[in-house]
């Protein structure tokens, strides 16, 4: 196995660095076990959810598998929903140029590997909810390290070495196959064991030392993250080897080839509905982390006058955090009054259908314990819906108009940026009243909607939503 772990791009790391990277590594090996001599038998089980392009999870199975055809592999880990989603993004890219979409979650099998990602998501998960409750936690650890900390070129090191952890499960897979990694320890696991066709899609607007993965093709999705990247820009003190060029490509964001076939008539749909002066529908999505309690509270509490004189629908996805709309509930006595879509996914699925051509107006709550229905009923109401409310997150990229609520870590308030930038997008409000002023001008002054509407057809027509696409180009050698 090659040294990914002293040098990252003809830049040395320092030997402290690389030794206290080595103490981690073995760290893991002593809490969560030695598989290195492990041979995983490979096999495939079809997700229901993701029928439509006809996805397939890699699972443990007492004898390998033969692979299909022409596969693709999307190498995930859940680390909140943003993973997961470009993950589905890629798949249905693959799926639309011909390609069968493998999915490959590599937190999911009973590994060592496994067990190291699934520790370090926990870690990640209470830290994220703990910044939103203590400003103090957020403002002296939780923001630099986002935005700082992760940046350093050195922060690199020790996941280079604990990745090593994760080769064994890729010992069955083949090692010319087209692989794109949606987080970078999938990637650097790959490169690791082996493989020769690794796409590293990086997923913020922020660049970090945390993302690179030598060996990989890196994408970005904006021209702000390739010329941060391609310099290795505040990575270190002093100035640093930039990055070859065959190893970063801008490719544009990241988006599902579902939300992308019939944009130009959704967003044509959106307009009719502003004119018509329809309750104008705000989609709102509750990370996979589920922070960000409070500013969900205060603008739910603000939108409850706007939804009784039928100006607002309000379609709230709490993904598969069931405890955020109980605590929701507990905080306002009418919220279990709305419509709910629990576990009911052919449902949801239903009423999207028939709200393409209706008329939506009051509450519906949406809840999936299902990963994949938890993440992709965002998906499914998106296309059917005015303004989606989020935080500055993956979501960033996604073609529909967009108010951002704060940020949590440092690295999402760039993706901000760069969507109020773009014009698909407000500005960041970053506390209650910001946010709530933001709410009253879009509802009240519907220019606003439908410039944002406008801009995403024009980015459309120009490729800025062809990123996925990209992805699948270069990994399966279209370079």
């Amino acid at each position: 196995m090659e040294d990914k772990t002293s040098v990252i791009f003809g830049n040395k790391i320092p030997n402290k660095v690389v030794k206290k990277a080595n103490k981690s590594k073995k760290k893991a090996l002593k809490k969560f076990g030695d598989d290195s001599n492990a041979d995983y038998k490979l096999g495939f089980e079809k997700i229901p959810t993701l029928d439509y392009i006809n996805a397939s999870n890699i699972v443990f199975k007492d004898t390998n598998e033969e692979f299909p055809k022409k596969p693709l592999i999307v190498g995930n880990i859940r680390m909140g929903f943003g993973h997961y989603r470009i993950s589905i993004a890629m798949a249905s890219c693959a799926k639309a140029l011909g390609y069968d979409p493998i999915w490959l979650d590599l937190a999911s099998f009973d590994a060592t590997g496994s067990k190291w990602i699934r520790n370090q998501n926990d870690l990640y998960s209470m830290g994220s909810k703990l910044s939103q409750k203590s400003k103090l936690f957020n403002h002296f650890y939780w923001e630099p390290l986002n935005s700082e900390g992760f940046r350093k070129i050195t922060y690199n090191a020790a996941d280079q070495k604990n990745t090593e952890l994760l080769v064994p499960i890729f010992k069955n897979i083949p090692k010319d196959i087209p692989y794109i990694a949606t987080h970078v320890w999938p990637s650097q696991a790959a490169i690791h064991a082996g493989l020769t066709h690794v796409v590293n899609a990086i997923p913020d607007n922020w660049p970090m030392g945390l993302h690179l993965s030598e060996g990989a093709i890196h994408t970005v999705q904006t021209e702000f993250a390739y010329h941060g990247y391609k310099m290795l820009n505040g990575f270190d003190k002093k100035p640093l080897k930039p990055m070859p060029d065959n190893s970063l490509k801008i490719v544009g964001h990241y988006v599902d080839h579902e939300l992308l076939v019939n944009l130009k008539k959704d967003n044509e749909k959106r307009i009719n509905r502003l004119e018509k002066v329809e309750p104008i529908r705000l989609l709102l999505t509750v990370g996979g982390a589920g922070a960000g309690f409070d500013m969900f509270l205060s603008m739910i509490k603000y939108l409850k006058p706007y939804m009784d004189k039928k100006q607002v629908a309000l379609f709230i996805n709490f993904g598969d955090h069931k405890d955020v709309y109980d605590k929701m509930c507990s905080k306002l006595p009418w919220f279990n009054l709305g419509k709910t879509f629990f576990n009911e996914y052919d449902k949801l699925k239903n009423f999207v259908e028939e709200s393409r051509n209706s008329r939506v107006e009051g509450l519906y709550s949406i809840y999936n314990k299902n990963i994949f229905e938890a993440v992709y009923s965002t998906n499914l109401l998106m296309p059917v819906s005015d303004l989606l409310v989020t935080k500055p997150s993956e979501l960033v990229f996604y073609p529909i108009p967009k108010l951002f609520m704060r940020h949590i870590g440092g690295h999402e308030a760039y993706g901000a940026v760069h969507g109020s930038e773009l014009g698909d997008a407000t500005f960041e409000c970053p506390t209650e009243k910001s946010l709530c002023n933001m709410l009253d001008t879009l509802i009240n002054d519907k220019s606003h909607i439908k410039h944002m509407v406008e801009v995403i057809g024009k980015l459309k027509n120009e490729g800025y939503y062809d990123g996925g696409y990209e992805c699948v180009k270069l990994a399966v050698g279209e370079r």
